[in-house]
């Protein structure tokens, strides 16, 4: 993890995750939690946009995801809320369908919206808060 501190804030950049396409933190720790940015289905080496279906987008922005939280001491079991924004809301139940894998039992609070991504082709993007204690 490489972070700097100040009053007990951390900002987190994940070795494991695609660099971050504008003036922003892969992920901020603060007071026992980890706010994760809004990721989507970028390769982690190129911080391209990797393609395929809205399950394979979701795959992608959720192993994005994973990959922030573990740099930050974080797991996917610790999200608390998430936000699912979705280029078009008719791909929810595909996306629903990978999001079940990766939380199984773990189930966080979730906001699912429609929203224009900014991102030409990408139709997943994926926020959330982690708690991990103080």
């Amino acid at each position: 993890m490489d972070s700097s501190s100040s009053n007990s804030i951390e900002r987190v950049t994940a070795p494991g995750a695609p660099n971050p396409q504008g003036p922003y933190s892969h992920a901020v720790k603060a007071g026992g939690f980890v706010y994760v940015s809004g990721q989507a289905a970028l390769d982690p080496v190129s911080s391209k946009p990797t393609g395929g279906s809205v399950a394979d987008e979701t795959r992608r922005t959720l192993d994005n995801v994973r990959a922030i939280l573990e740099a930050a001491g974080a797991s996917l079991k610790d999200v608390i809320k998430c936000n699912v924004y979705l280029a078009d809301i008719r791909d929810f139940a595909s996306m629903n369908a990978v999001y079940a894998e990766y939380f199984g039992a773990a189930k966080p609070a979730r906001t699912t919206v429609q929203a224009s991504l900014p991102a030409a082709g990408l139709r997943v993007e994926i926020d959330c808060i982690a708690y991990v204690g103080v």
